[in-house]
């Protein structure tokens, strides 16, 4: 199987590279915060946002065409989630279809409120991609520790993200022996052989964690994400975040400052 590691990239020499992962957490939780609490229907505000992590996506040296895949590729999931509220919401209804016995309307106050829902979704996919892109996932989750989350969900996303891959593999092994010895039958059978490949799975995977649990405490695992480079806050840290500071609260005191000129 080939896989397609979130950190790929994260190998790149670049001035975002180079940042501790702590200011990249911080500045992606506050680009996250100030994309979610945008007024909806701000598109001047959302077009501002987009530009900000165009310009850091420049300096990473990243492949465009890379971080647009990765950040279409939750776009059908957050589609799936929002995509009866146009149908729900109501307002002025912007069309009527009938779907067998039942009369579904299409209102424009639905249709506005989907789109914030997408265009705030893609921004915040992006700027994870952009997160994970650039940084090593065991400096990433060293970071997450220093910034006070819990050490279980550290070790949690460390082993999910190690094992994710494993587990692909053994189910498609799985899978291709199942193939090459299919010999048909109805579909109750079809489902009891898939109950028995899940149950398969489910022992040789609790197995694998028992020999691994005991191959870490064999080796003085002490539950402490272990990196070979200290995290260190520098200069251009700090002078990062003020700037990109600046810049998240930018829009808000333009438009703050135009409601106080309109009065």
């Amino acid at each position: 199987m080939k896989h397609s590691f979130i950190d790929q990239y994260c190998n790149l020499n670049s001035f975002v590279h180079r940042l501790d992962p702590r200011t990249k957490l911080v500045a992606s939780l506050g680009y996250i915060l100030a994309v979610l609490l945008t007024p909806a229907g701000k598109w001047w505000f959302f077009a501002f946002y987009l530009c900000m992590i165009l310009g850091l996506l420049a300096f990473t040296k990243l492949p465009m065409l890379y971080v647009l895949k990765r950040s279409l590729v939750v776009i059908p999931f957050v589609l799936l989630v929002a995509i009866f509220v146009p149908f729900f919401k109501e307002g002025e209804v912007a069309g009527s279809y009938n779907m067998w016995l039942w009369k579904v309307s299409l209102t424009y106050s639905g249709l506005f409120v989907l789109a914030n829902v997408m265009v705030k979704a893609w921004l915040c996919i992006i700027c994870l991609t952009l997160l994970s892109s650039t940084t090593k996932l065991a400096e990433l989750l060293k970071g997450l520790r220093q910034l006070g989350v819990p050490q279980v969900m550290v070790l949690i996303l460390s082993f999910m993200y190690r094992y994710i891959f494993v587990l692909v593999d053994e189910a498609m092994r799985m899978q291709q022996a199942y193939q090459s010895r299919d010999i048909g039958g109805n579909l109750l059978r079809r489902l009891k052989t898939f109950g028995n490949m899940i149950g398969a799975l489910f022992i040789r995977s609790y197995e694998r964690g028992e020999r691994i649990y005991a191959a870490m405490v064999s080796r003085g695992f002490d539950g402490q994400v272990q990196t070979l480079r200290p995290l260190i806050l520098r200069r251009a840290d700090m002078y990062f975040s003020i700037a990109y500071g600046i810049l998240l609260v930018s829009p808000f005191i333009v438009w703050l400052w135009l409601q106080w000129q309109a009065r």
